[in-house]
Order: C-alpha cells, then sequence, then structure tokens
C-alpha cells in the first residue's frame, strides 16, 4: 500500500515537473516582450529628459512638487527597476537551458509576467528532450520525497513496533 502511494506521488511530482521547461520557455518570451515595452518607455524618458538638457536623474529629481508629479516620479523609478530586475533575469534565463532553469525559480520573479504566464499556459504531453528529463528528475524526486519520512522516522517505528 505504501508503494503504490509512494508510486501515486512521484508520478504526480513527475507529471507537474515535467511541465516546468514549457512554462519556463514561455516566461522568457514574455518576460523579452515586458523588457522591449520597459526600454520604449525608458528611451522615451531619457529622450524627453535630454531634450530639456537633463539627465535621468535630473529629469526624476525634477519630476516633484505636485501629489501627481511625485506620483509620476514614484512610479517611473519603479519602471527602471523593474526593467534593471527584467533584463538581468531574462540575461540569466537565456543562458541557461530548460532544465537549468529548473535551478533558477527565483529568476521567474516579475510577477506580472509569471501571472501572464500562468493565466495563459495549458499543461501539455512534453515530447522534448528537456521536458522528458524532467519527467524522470520529477519521478525520482517524488519517490525520495515520500520516503524521507520512513527514513526520518524508521528507527522510531522499530522501537515502537509499527513495522
Amino acid at each position: 500500500m505504501i508503494g503504490m502511494l509512494r508510486l501515486a506521488v512521484a508520478v504526480c511530482v513527475a507529471i507537474a515537473l515535467s511541465q516546468f521547461p514549457a512554462f519556463s520557455d514561455q516566461y522568457v518570451q514574455r518576460l523579452g516582450g515586458q523588457v522591449d515595452a520597459l526600454s520604449r518607455v525608458a528611451a522615451e524618458f531619457d529622450a524627453s529628459a535630454q531634450g530639456a538638457g537633463l539627465t535621468r536623474d535630473q529629469a526624476l529629481t525634477d519630476l516633484s512638487g505636485s501629489a501627481f508629479r511625485d506620483a509620476h516620479q514614484a512610479n517611473m523609478r519603479d519602471v527602471f527597476a523593474r526593467l534593471d530586475r527584467a533584463r538581468t533575469d531574462l540575461q540569466m534565463l537565456r543562458i541557461a537551458g530548460p532544465l537549468e532553469r529548473m535551478l533558477l525559480p527565483h529568476r521567474l520573479r516579475d510577477a506580472e509576467t509569471l501571472a501572464a504566464t500562468w493565466d495563459d499556459f495549458r499543461p501539455a504531453v512534453p515530447v522534448t528532450g528537456a521536458g522528458l528529463w524532467a519527467a524522470g528528475i520529477g519521478l525520482a524526486l517524488g519517490w525520495w520525497l515520500t520516503a524521507l519520512p520512513g527514513l526520518v522516522l524508521g528507527r522510531r517505528h522499530d522501537r515502537l513496533g509499527w513495522r
């Protein structure tokens, strides 16, 4: 009975993990689109600042003095910070292969992009090498995770006569 339960959990983890390569590919594509869009906003802001004879920082500082200007300044600072994070994450995710991305979940941190990817993602049977490898890793991980409580509690069960 325990063996069947372990197998069921392992298969569920394998199925879930097999979807990660395709999901991360879609996330990278969307993140690339976000970087492009944010880069355009940043370039337009920088061009406006340059046209006024200001640097980016000077233009941001100049955006203050009223509730609207203060809010716009905060929004633009958020845009620049998000662009920097997204560029860094995109570079790391593009360098990494689909399986290597499983070790970089912290690089899937753009909440808006992650939510949009999740909303549009449809699980499918993995037919790529990366998907099959991810399924195998998930199967082994699920099997190991279900064995862990037995390994930790095994000696205690022996003393209590539960085996």
